[in-house]
């Protein structure tokens, strides 16, 4: 990881991702509302079975990826993570953890769920899906 703002944290990574890492980083005493999204690979996209996953990153995305996190923890006050796996995922796996703590659950479910959609917006990340047939396609090109 590059230098990050004490209240971000934002991680690409080939490895399987550690949720409850995640967690701890934004949890505190002060906070009863924990909020967390996992991003899991699934078997199937638009009516198409799905066996495996590719995800490859732009090699700014981490960049990206702080950028987002820091976009919601300076308009939330929030400590924010996520993380977003990278290489080759099986169904089950977890492709992408977003997690953020605050007071009260209102204001940790928008955070989170701004932070995901800011995500999927903004980190440049593309996947190829390896179809149940034997084809395979990218999506988010």
């Amino acid at each position: 990881m590059s230098d990050q703002r004490p209240d971000v944290l934002a991680l690409i990574s080939d490895q399987p991702l550690d949720t409850a890492a995640i967690e701890r980083f934004v949890l505190a005493p002060d906070k009863g509302a924990l909020v967390t999204f996992r991003g899991i690979v699934r078997d199937h996209d638009h009516g198409l079975a799905v066996s495996a996953l590719d995800y490859q990153a732009h090699p700014d995305a981490q960049r990206f990826l702080e950028d987002c996190c820091a976009i919601v923890a300076a308009g939330s006050g929030l400590r924010v993570a996520a993380a977003h796996r990278v290489g080759s995922l099986v169904i089950g796996d977890v492709a992408l953890v977003a997690s953020v703590a605050a007071a009260h659950r209102g204001e940790a479910f928008a955070a989170c769920g701004q932070l995901v959609d800011l995500i999927k917006q903004s980190v440049p990340i593309w996947k190829r899906q390896h179809l149940a047939d034997g084809a395979s396609e990218w999506v988010g090109l």
